[in-house]
């Protein structure tokens, strides 16, 4: 070898090792830097970067983290972002925008954090707006008149100042999101006049600004994710589907965006597509809990939702064991110190979610098998009390599912039931008598009396379409499906055809309405009508491990879903997998 070749590749090695030392020493610096935060940097949260007026590189990037975490609904974790960017420059403005913005009301609640608090970061943030910049004034300054001085939260005024902010820097997809959200949270959850109903006045406002924000920048986390909400109960929510399928990567690290285009895709009959959502939104939300050692609303009200809304969608697509796994696991997660705690009363209805499932897939046994929930947990009881029923009445019990109809009654009239709200939503009394209809309906149906049945099956869907929008909704399961069974059964078959017509115009592409929709057609000879729903049934139920008759489970092949029981499942399974194996 040459002796200028070996000098080179002594060379080369030199540089080698110097780069590969420095790249160490850089990551070494990083890690000792992430070391010194009061919160966590974290890890995947896309490329939406929001550029403040900072002296600290770092308070940028937890100020930028902090909004994310906000467009995530996550605002535990933002505020954590905001108080710590004020920490690392105690001058940046809109730190202290972030941390009132983030304390006050949002889309999901009505609820605000500490009123002085929040007028403090007011007014700091008004002090050090002098140095910012004009679109950074501008939002200061409207969340001033969100926050006066010794008032609660004012939204109308903060809706009026932000249409102004809106003229003024109309091509700042930031600043058109955050416009599109003061409307829309002085309107949450009322923006159609039914699920696939005519928009209320406000909502083509909120759409077209979202749509705008979203043409101005596709990657905005939140006006991917209000867009969702803001079409998820239209007619043409097939137009969301482009900003379902952006959420998906958008910000890897937030499970709640992750979760989001399950959304569109329950509405949409993408069942599957809506479960895979789900699943992936809670190995990401697991993980963050576990690593940032997270409290309060977040993992009590927004990771147990990717659990209940899986579900939702397991149930949908027929998959009975996955959604009784994911129902337990949604009861089974929640902390039960927060199931009394004022603010969290969402908490109960979760652990009511294994009694609806049950019901669906008629697991009777398992049923009868689940200890009665604690004497002061109302709500949750009177469920427990409509499942036993239920389960009782198609057991042969009637006497026995008639106790149990009276003390659901007993307690649909307490207080507690009547006042408590799921997500601020529709009131626990709401579900409770529906409740008490299908129940009704099911003993008078088993006892040989069907027109009587119907007409609770029909004063139980009267209520159920008075519910207020809320995804998975506050019901769990159509009640069309028990009557449009019901009307087969009595050889009804045109009735039952409108029933799961109606049904279908709700739950696209639903097996368990497709089914009943196709005996409906056979039964009164239009078979090839009957065959073209057939097949559209067959592709619903692909993945499905239970059998229907009509639209209900086949009594006569009942399946014994299979509990896997394994290092994660809950608690609540693992009890029941014993009881039902002994």
């Amino acid at each position: 070898m040459k002796k200028s070749t070996k000098i080179n590749l002594v060379f080369v090695g030199v540089m080698v090792g110097m780069v590969a030392f420095l790249l160490t020493m850089k990551s070494c610096t990083q890690q000792a830097i992430r070391e010194s935060f009061k919160a966590p940097l974290l890890n995947n949260m896309g490329e939406y970067d929001v550029k403040v007026t900072t002296k600290s590189e770092y308070a940028g990037r937890f100020v930028t983290q902090g909004i994310i975490m906000a467009n995530a609904f996550n605002h535990g974790e933002a505020a954590r972002s905001f108080r710590e960017a004020i920490r690392l420059d105690s001058t940046c403005a809109m730190a202290y925008w972030g941390l009132a913005y983030v304390l006050g009301p949002n889309y999901n609640t009505s609820n605000q954090g500490d009123t002085q608090e929040i007028q403090r970061a007011v007014e700091h943030a008004l002090q050090y707006s002098k140095e910012a910049t004009a679109w950074e004034r501008a939002l200061i300054e409207a969340l001033a008149v969100k926050f006066p001085l010794n008032s609660e939260a004012n939204g109308e005024a903060y809706e009026s100042a932000m249409r102004k902010v809106y003229q003024q820097f109309s091509d700042d997809d930031f600043v058109v999101t955050l416009f599109a959200e003061s409307i829309m949270n002085l309107h949450a959850w009322d923006l159609y006049t039914r699920k696939g109903g005519q928009p209320k006045p406000w909502t083509p406002e909120i759409v077209s600004l979202l749509e705008h924000a979203m043409k101005l920048n596709s990657k905005n986390p939140l006006a991917n994710h209000l867009y969702i909400h803001a079409t998820e109960a239209a007619p043409d929510v097939e137009k969301a589907l482009a900003a379902a399928g952006r959420l998906k990567t958008l910000v890897p690290g937030a499970g709640h965006l992750v979760h989001m285009p399950s959304h569109i895709y329950i509405n949409t009959g993408d069942y599957y597509e809506g479960s895979m959502a789900n699943e992936e939104a809670v190995r990401v939300d697991s993980a963050y809990i576990a690593q940032c050692l997270v409290e309060g609303v977040y993992p009590q009200i927004y990771y147990p939702h990717n659990w209940h809304f899986l579900a939702a969608t397991a149930a949908l697509e027929g998959r009975g064991g996955r959604s009784l796994e994911a129902a337990f696991k949604t009861a089974d997660i929640i902390d039960r110190n927060y199931l009394r705690q004022e603010g969290f009363e969402t908490t109960q209805h979760y652990i009511t979610i294994p009694y609806n499932v049950l019901v669906k897939f008629s697991q009777w046994e398992k049923i009868l098998a689940l200890p009665q929930p604690d004497e002061d947990l109302y709500y949750p009881r009177a469920i427990w009390h409509y499942a036993r029923g239920m389960a009782l009445a198609n057991t042969a019990n009637i006497n026995k599912a008639r106790t149990e109809l009276d003390s659901l009654k007993s307690l649909a009239e307490t207080d507690a039931v009547k006042t408590m709200m799921i997500w601020e939503v529709n009131t626990t009394a709401d579900i409770a008598n529906i409740a008490i209809h299908v129940l009704e309906a099911e003993i008078l149906r088993l006892s040989g009396n069907p027109e009587k049945a119907i007409e609770h099956y029909e004063l139980a869907i009267k209520l159920e379409d008075q519910l207020n929008y809320n995804e998975p909704p506050d019901w769990f399961f159509s009640v069309r499906h028990f009557l449009g069974d019901l009307y087969l059964n009595i050889n009804k078959p045109k009735e039952a055809e409108a029933v799961f017509r109606e049904d279908l115009s709700y739950w696209v592409k639903n097996g368990f309405a497709l089914n009943g929709l196709y005996h409906s057609l056979l039964m009164q000879q239009r078979t090839e009508e009957a065959e073209a729903v057939k097949k559209e049934f067959e592709k619903a139920w692909k993945r499905a491990d239970s059998t229907l008759k009509y639209a209900r489970i086949d009594e006569a092949n009942r399946p014994n879903l299979v509990i896997r029981v394994d290092e994660t499942t809950p608690n609540n399974l693992v009890y029941l997998a014993g009881i039902l194996c002994k």
